[in-house]
């Protein structure tokens, strides 16, 4: 076996997890979720069937990736962060099932503070930044600082996750990526090669 799972947690039949991967104490992968190398999930962490993990993330304890929820590589979930995977949940009228799981995506690089919720069927964009306690109810833009109950956009941040300071002509530099970046119609591009 080219992972780790502590003797605590359990493993359904047809996952595929990658090398490198620690699994710790509690947690629980169900069948046919998909987890990629290099990531570490802490303790009480359950994966859902159909789960997609992407490679090198990282899960803090007590958190719940429902069934629907995809995230790519280098994505950092926070403790006792929130997906959830229903709209409309009522338990006399119940929807199990993936046809009734709206889809929620992680892009690459993205980070999810510690009890912050994400209602499901939207999209965090690539390298935004979701504080902590922030409930997240609409898709949220590449390198975007999103804060607050509903979440709302307050600054932009590098892939390294400092805070962008344009200048005036919508340009900005991240010491610590060493990437440049441009802010325009409220968008934020790397133009680190250009």
């Amino acid at each position: 076996m080219s992972y780790f799972v502590h003797e605590s947690s359990y493993i359904d039949e047809g996952c595929q997890i990658g090398e490198g991967t620690k699994i710790w104490h509690f947690s629980h992968i169900q069948s046919n979720a998909k987890i990629g190398k290099n990531c570490v999930l802490g303790q009480n962490v359950n994966v859902g069937n159909n789960v997609i993990i992407g490679d090198f993330c990282k899960i803090q304890n007590n958190v719940s990736l429902y069934e629907g929820v995809e995230l790519e590589d280098y994505v950092f979930c926070g403790p006792s962060m929130v997906f959830t995977n229903v709209i409309d949940p009522r338990c006399k009228y119940p929807q199990v099932g993936s046809q009734y799981y709206h889809k929620t995506l992680i892009k690459e690089g993205a980070s999810i503070g510690a009890n912050a919720t994400i209602v499901c069927g939207n999209t965090i964009g690539k390298y935004a930044f979701i504080a902590a306690g922030t409930i997240v109810t609409k898709d949220v833009p590449d390198y975007a600082l999103v804060i607050g109950v509903p979440g709302k956009i307050v600054a932009w941040v590098s892939e390294a996750g400092k805070k962008l300071d344009f200048d005036k002509n919508g340009f900005a530099f991240c010491e610590k990526s060493q990437k440049k970046y441009k802010l325009e119609n409220n968008k934020v591009i790397d133009i680190s090669d250009t």
